[in-house]
């Protein structure tokens, strides 16, 4: 799986990156006024994967998804 954002212009989606050619796109769009809130732990959690994902620092779904259930 891999992550991309962008914009809608021109009643389009436009991505800040690149997806291969084909891919299978799941698009969720949030309202001009929502937002979440999060405990401060939660929230670095959260920055240090985003930080990790921009670095490349990522795993395929299915790896991610077979050592998670090994664990249980």
């Amino acid at each position: 799986m891999q992550i991309a954002s962008g914009k809608v212009i021109g009643g389009r989606v436009e991505l800040d990156g690149e997806l291969p050619e084909g891919a299978t796109v799941t698009v969720i769009a949030r309202e001009a006024d929502e937002t979440f809130e999060v405990d401060a732990d939660t929230e670095q959690i959260l920055l240090r994967a985003i930080e990790q994902c921009e670095r490349g620092e990522i795993i395929p779904m299915g790896d991610l998804l077979d050592e998670l259930r090994a664990r249980e």
